[in-house]
């Protein structure tokens, strides 16, 4: 199951990338206006999937969740709710509602923030932390290709959901320079 996770954390990992390099250009943001509805479904899948993960390491796999592990749940798991809301409102079809960046971007900023900061506790436990010895911050419950662990999954998965808010949210005409047409 580590495996299968930790591939998913890297598709999202690529989807963040990709995405991110689109909204940087303003061509990329004008392709992205067409994929909102699409962005808004993704999101909910990324979330879906990262919270029946988390899940499955603790209750399924017996991986006690350290304290930053259950900070990041408790940031993941709204965003299953936003994104499944936003997704499937009956009788409307999504029109880039700018106010999903304030329902959704807090969670996963956050969320990415502190993810980063727990996997490189990870990779320098050195520095030490407040963590309960029973549930230490720095256990690698999972180590996949040698740098993937749970914080990083999320960090991934933080990340993908950031820039598919933004991609979901970006304006129709985002792409697009005064008189130019779009293709």
């Amino acid at each position: 199951m580590s495996l299968f996770t930790a591939l998913l954390a890297l598709l999202a990992g690529a989807v963040a990338v990709v995405g991110a390099c689109l909204l940087a250009t303003a061509s990329g943001r004008g392709r992205l206006a067409t994929l909102r509805a699409e962005a808004v479904r993704l999101g909910f899948s990324v979330a879906a999937v990262a919270t029946a993960g988390s899940l499955w390491f603790s209750e399924v796999g017996g991986f006690v969740p350290c304290e930053y592990c259950w900070y990041q749940r408790i940031l993941m798991y709204p965003l299953v709710v936003v994104f499944g809301v936003e997704a499937w409102r009956p009788g409307t079809v999504f029109q880039g509602d700018r106010t999903l960046r304030w329902r959704a971007l807090p969670f996963s900023v956050v969320g990415l923030v502190l993810s980063g900061y727990h996997a490189q506790l990870q990779w320098f436990p050195e520095q030490g932390s407040s963590c309960d010895v029973a549930a230490p911050c720095t256990q690698h419950w999972v180590d996949e290709f040698g740098f993937v662990s749970i914080p990083v999954m999320a960090f991934l998965g933080f990340a993908a959901i950031t820039v598919l808010v933004l991609a979901a949210t970006v304006r129709e005409d985002a792409g697009m320079s005064e008189g130019s047409e779009h293709r």
